[in-house]
């Protein structure tokens, strides 16, 4: 991390080792419009605005949004730091995916119990064919 006009600014490298990620996904999420460095040569120079962001992208994509929908939030702050736009957006995505894992959630139980009904029967089919049945 050096210091550039009292702003603190980071390298591709660092960056990419603080998230555990690859330069090469940096360089997708700038190619996506997402992170915005700027450049000295060939060199990016990465500022704390560009962390935040990737800070939220890692995190966005952990809870399941697509780059399309953090790049749709990211928008919304853009335009308007403070609006409540924004928080109606997240709001809606939050209820979608908690919706979708619900449903993820149910479809596993319901596999869950098929596994449990095959392997009883397959344990009591076994136990008969060694009692000699």
């Amino acid at each position: 991390m050096t210091n550039q006009e009292n702003e603190s600014t980071y390298t591709i490298g660092e960056l990419a080792r603080e998230f555990d990620i690859t330069p090469r996904s940096i360089r997708f999420y700038e190619e996506q419009s997402l992170l915005s460095p700027k450049r000295t040569g060939q060199n990016r120079i990465y500022c704390n605005k560009d962390r935040v962001r990737l800070k939220l992208i890692m995190r966005g994509k952990r809870l399941g949004f697509s780059l399309a929908e953090i790049k749709n939030l990211f928008e919304l702050y853009d335009s308007n730091p403070n609006s409540s736009v924004q928080l109606e957006t997240m709001l809606q995505l939050t209820e979608q995916k908690r919706a979708v894992l619900r449903q993820q959630l149910d479809d596993i139980q319901m596999l869950m119990n098929e596994l449990d009904e095959v392997e009883t029967r397959c344990r009591e089919e076994l136990a008969d064919l060694q009692r000699g049945e």
